[in-house]
């Protein structure tokens, strides 16, 4: 039955716990083929957990169904198992878990966090543009602090029943209010990537401001999703690349509203080409599928980006 089935999953990762104290993992999207960057971000988890005599998971985050494609997934397993990497079966899909992160979103809902939010990117950008107090462009685009005034109840029905797309976001302003104290207290502890020494780190959620925590048609984001399934699958140890470090601030403070643990950081430096761009999906012939091709290897790829062979 589903229920024994979860006491089993519980006890599976209560002795998974027992054995190992250090759980990290690889989380891409199959939005595109993985390049060097990727390769650079999925051995330094792997490593790092086969060092710590721990564990390294795979975790497919493919919420963005029209992005999304599954020759992608495919070409993800093919290359990281090229690289040498292993990682424990089955792999968690999200877009397979959606009631999972809709519980999550009920429950932020429920706590009075979160509110919908009717306005486009366009809208929020013309009236950051118009409004010059605002903090600007963060690691989501345009930052927006929320509106100046609660919607109605009235109004807000009105736009529900005519069928208008909505964001859920989360409030910083309401979960400040509701956290009290508690809000100025939040931390996180930060590993250098250098000198492995550990630091406490003071969070600031409102770095992102009222971040998008689902839509109309799919209850999670990123930032959800993300937080939910760490905590799910047990990771102690989160390992990725330097531009989500600001995305840590508000991670903290869904992990601290919704009672769930929060994990070692380590942000890693973003490889860069020649030209000292940050490599992306879109430059194909670093791909890890094109580089195989052309006849390179794996040990080749590990020098090239810098990491012990």
């Amino acid at each position: 039955s589903r229920n024994s089935a979860s006491r089993s999953n519980t006890r599976n990762s209560l002795a998974r716990l027992g054995a190992m104290s250090f759980i990290t993992r690889f989380a891409p999207s199959p939005t595109g083929l993985l390049h060097l960057g990727h390769a650079y971000s999925a051995i330094l988890a792997h490593d790092a957990a086969r060092k710590a005599g721990g564990e390294f998971i795979l975790r497919i985050e493919d919420i963005d169904a029209t992005r999304c494609r599954p020759e992608f997934e495919a070409a993800i397993y093919e290359d990281l198992a090229w690289l040498g990497l292993r990682w424990p079966e089955p792999v968690r899909r999200q877009s397979e878990h959606f009631d999972d992160y809709a519980g999550a979103l009920e429950k932020l809902r429920k706590l009075g966090v979160v509110y919908r939010c009717f306005l486009t990117r366009k809208e929020i950008a013309a009236a950051s543009l118009s409004a010059p107090h605002e903090p600007g462009e963060g690691p989501d685009g345009i930052i927006y602090t929320g509106p100046s005034h609660p919607m109605s109840r009235d109004e807000e029905d009105s736009r529900i029943a005519r069928g208008e797309s909505f964001a859920w976001r989360l409030s910083i302003k309401y979960s400040q209010d509701l956290l009290g104290e508690d809000f100025a207290r939040l931390v996180f502890v930060e590993r250098d990537a250098g000198s492995n020494t550990e630091r406490a780190m003071t969070a600031r959620p409102e770095l992102l401001g009222d971040v998008i925590l689902g839509r109309k048609d799919t209850p999670t984001s990123y930032h959800l999703s993300v937080v939910h399934d760490d905590a799910l699958q047990d990771v102690t140890h989160v390992i990725r690349g330097d531009d989500l470090r600001a995305s840590t601030h508000i991670h903290v403070l869904l992990q601290k509203l919704l009672g769930l643990p929060t994990p070692i950081y380590r942000h890693h430096a973003l490889l860069t080409g020649p030209d000292g761009k940050r490599y992306a999906k879109r430059e194909r012939s670093l791909t890890l599928a094109a580089l195989r091709e052309a006849g390179v290897s794996a040990a080749d790829i590990r020098f090239r980006i810098g990491l012990p062979v």
